[in-house]
């Protein structure tokens, strides 16, 4: 107590005076000091955290940004209104898209992402089961690889195969344009328009100067009949053209080019080819609203088996049957056209490239349907299918062309005969490794056998696709235009028809 007592007063001593208190009694500051401390620690833990926060909201942003970016792809296209237009997954997987309803023009489709699925072979003879009814399935064999070709036994029952048929003859059927003259006569390769190359050059000739510019060949490039400026022509003219110093061609001029043009059965590269020649009779049978019951009910299941966006497989074009009686065939030929820069699709023509030379078929897969079986013959043929190389002088083989399947059918790699009920898938188009379509597959090069007895009925379905994603984009925001456009009138103008988005729009 006494110890105590001299420190108090030892304390107010100090207090009293200006003398600081000794370090060993700086009880009051050296609390402060520990007070300090501890603010200062709560301070640093308190940063800490925030700072913690703050990283792991960064990192969640990054996170959402590189999602967003993997989720779209490299492959990702962009419509002219800013929206996204068609989306793979990271592996160049394709994204799924809305099933189609049966009830309605899905023209809006072009705003939603869709690609171009496909299904993988896996090995010849495989088969796979496919789901297009929902109260039965179907096996889906795979016959080739090059092309990719699957056949569906019982795609359609007897009764649907007998409507189609029965539909097509009331329809009418017309003769094919590429017919092949009779037996015994002498083959003539003069043009549908029959004119002099004077009544050429004078047609294209619009200013009528004497001289062709490059300009004036182009404006009149397009055939819609295809006998005279196809493809082949319009590049050996403009070959031509672009070999004279003057970069015109004179009536002179033309005519050397312009005959070398129309000499029949010679390619650029020089090889032997016949042209190609059909005989047969077709019609075209609409698909869409106020159609059969049974051909609307067909394009569903042609949507449900290849999986493609509704949209694509409503626009494109209408069912095609043909008949084919005795002696009736089709030499070999790709159903799609190659990319070129010259070309645009026929489908998209509006939305193209209007200084293309000349349109032509843009078609992703074809679906073949045999409506009835044939007693003999009438095979359908794919002459170079599954070769380990696509070659043109492949197919001619001891001067004889294997796409004259007149001559030759017999002798091609793949011959299916025609069953009523069964389908046929191809690829008429490779992929481009990014969802959409690619370079057109060589290998899908098919003909029609000779029918020797009875008669046979098949129906083509196409399914049109530009290569350019962005040009079928806009063909289709036009289609919606237009579809919205038509929606707005009176009720009893007719539903929207596939002549009239591909004639008026």
């Amino acid at each position: 107590m006494e110890d105590t007592e001299e420190i108090l007063s030892e304390q107010e001593e100090y207090f009293d005076s200006d003398k600081p208190f000794p370090p060993r009694y700086d009880v009051p500051f050296r609390s402060s000091r520990l007070h300090v401390q501890r603010s200062s620690v709560c301070s640093r833990a308190y940063f800490v955290v925030v700072m913690v926060f703050f990283h792991v909201y960064i990192l969640n942003v990054i996170a959402l940004l590189l999602y967003v970016h993997y989720n779209n792809g490299p492959g990702d296209l962009v419509n002219g209104d800013g929206a996204p237009s068609a989306s793979v997954s990271p592996s160049g997987a394709p994204l799924p898209h809305p099933s189609p309803a049966s009830t309605e023009l899905h023209v809006e489709d072009y705003s939603q992402s869709f690609s171009l699925p496909r299904y993988e072979g896996i090995r010849v003879g495989h088969v796979q089961q496919v789901s297009l009814m929902p109260d039965r399935t179907h096996e889906m064999k795979t016959i080739s690889l090059k092309p990719l070709l699957f056949e569906i036994p019982g795609f359609l029952s007897e009764e649907e195969c007998r409507v189609v048929v029965q539909l097509a003859q009331l329809k009418g059927l017309m003769e094919s344009q590429t017919t092949a003259p009779s037996q015994g006569q002498e083959e003539s390769y003069q043009p549908l328009l029959s004119l002099s190359t004077e009544e050429v050059f004078s047609l294209l000739d619009l200013n009528q100067d004497g001289l062709l510019q490059k300009q004036e060949i182009v404006s009149h490039s397009r055939s819609r009949d295809g006998t005279w400026l196809n493809p082949d022509n319009l590049r050996q003219i403009l070959s031509g053209l672009e070999a004279c110093p003057t970069g015109m061609l004179t009536l002179e001029d033309f005519r050397q080019v312009y005959d070398v043009s129309q000499r029949p059965g010679q390619q650029r590269s020089g090889k032997l080819r016949s042209p190609f020649k059909q005989r047969s009779k077709h019609t075209w049978l609409y698909q869409g609203l106020g159609s059969h019951h049974v051909l609307h009910t067909l394009r569903k299941r042609v949507t449900s088996l290849t999986r493609l966006p509704s949209a694509l497989v409503e626009l494109s074009e209408p069912l095609q049957v043909i008949r084919y009686e005795h002696g009736d065939f089709s030499n070999a030929h790709h159903d799609s056209s190659p990319t070129q820069s010259e070309t645009t699709c026929a489908h998209t023509r509006l939305a193209g490239n209007t200084s293309a030379l000349t349109e032509v078929s843009c078609r992703y897969l074809t679906m073949l349907f045999y409506l009835s079986s044939v007693e003999e013959g009438g095979e359908t043929t794919f002459p170079v299918a599954d070769n380990r190389t696509y070659e043109e002088e492949a197919l001619v083989q001891d001067g004889v062309d294997l796409t004259d399947t007149q001559q030759t059918c017999g002798r091609g790699n793949l011959r299916l005969k025609p069953t009523a009920g069964t389908a046929l898938l191809w690829y008429n188009h490779l992929s481009d490794g990014r969802g959409w379509m690619g370079e057109l597959d060589e290998y899908s090069l098919h003909g029609d056998c000779p029918v020797r007895r009875g008669l046979k009925w098949v129906a083509n379905s196409w399914v049109n696709v530009d290569p350019d994603y962005q040009r079928q984009a806009c063909y289709q925001r036009q289609v919606a235009q237009r579809h919205r456009a038509k929606s707005g009138m009176e009720e009893h103008y007719q539903p929207l028809s596939h002549s009239d988005l591909h004639q008026d729009l």
